[in-house]
């Protein structure tokens, strides 16, 4: 019963972890992009916060972490 027990625990969290992995993937990828196309979707953050170089240098960080943040999801590597 005890083995059983554990192994439906671990399913359990791997099956959270994956879910957990690629929401938060998508989230990030999706800050990242509208990092990147602020002034087409109207937000002028180099306006608001100064310099664009550092915008795009954050908008393209958060594209590769999310990038692998839903590579880890997918693959299930934990």
């Amino acid at each position: 019963m005890e083995p059983d027990f554990k192994e439906k625990q671990r399913k359990s969290y791997n099956n959270m972890q994956t879910v957990y992995n690629i929401t938060m993937g998508l989230l990030i990828l999706g800050i990242g992009l509208m990092m990147f196309f602020n002034e087409k979707i109207g937000l002028n953050l180099a306006e608001k916060f100064g310099d664009p170089l550092m915008i795009n240098l954050f908008g393209g960080l958060c594209l590769l972490y999310g990038g692998f943040r839903l590579y880890r999801g997918i693959k299930k590597d934990y």
